[in-house]
């Protein structure tokens, strides 16, 4: 008996659609789901996770290895390193005090990379009322990380581009050593042990914060 096309077995040959339909659903149903570890990579994680694994970092190096967890520091470590210059702040054994906390911003920025090369590429989420004022100081640009209108070469040559990267790049440094840490040490390291110069501190991230969006910005922008 004679088949769909041809074939004595009852069963679509090559040359039939049945077949080619049939080949589809077989491929299509066989395709690999991706590994959790995927899953982790090609997106945002949730507040519920990631959460929790910065706040249980500081403890776990606490208790593993002795360590507070810091990024400010590294840059006198940086500067210790490469170019002491023969300052007394500087001249000490950053390896034995230091090494460990550049190896972790080094995995940071290793991290960070390889998330956008394997990651699908994601905008910043903000509410409809901060791009409407957004758009009244002239940045138009949602997309990525941040606004090309400020964080880019063509932008720090303009007043308000170097304003924003270069002046407060300088306060954010000069603040961080003036507070003795950043908003890493203060806010997660130093509330997590209760410290009264880490609260105070926070509360002044918080206080600049208002100040430079609904005073500075307005003025530069």
């Amino acid at each position: 008996m004679i088949g769909l096309a041809g074939s004595q077995s009852g069963w679509p040959t090559r040359a039939h659609p049945a077949f080619r339909t049939h080949t589809h659903v077989l491929y299509t149903g066989a395709r690999r789901m991706p590994s959790p570890m995927e899953t982790l990579m090609s997106g945002p994680w949730p507040w519920w996770l990631a959460g929790p694994v910065i706040g249980l970092f500081v403890p776990a190096l606490l208790l593993v290895g002795n360590k507070v967890f810091g990024v400010s520091p590294n840059l006198r470590h940086l500067c210790s390193a490469l170019l002491p210059g023969g300052v007394e702040h500087f001249c000490y054994d950053w390896k034995q005090s230091g090494l460990w906390n550049l190896i972790f911003v080094g995995g940071t920025c290793l991290g960070g990379f390889v998330a956008t090369q394997m990651g699908t590429p994601h905008d910043i989420g903000i509410s409809e009322e901060t791009r409407v004022a957004l758009m009244a100081l002239g940045i138009h640009d949602f997309s990525g990380l941040g606004p090309k209108e400020v964080f880019s070469w063509s932008a720090l040559l303009t007043v308000r581009g170097f304003v924003s990267v270069v002046v407060g790049g300088f306060l954010v440094g000069f603040g961080t050593a003036y507070a003795g840490g950043c908003t890493s040490g203060h806010a997660i390291s130093g509330l997590a042990d209760r410290q009264l110069p880490s609260l105070i501190a926070v509360v002044g991230f918080f206080a600049g914060g208002l100040v430079g969006t609904f005073l500075v910005l307005p003025l530069i922008y």
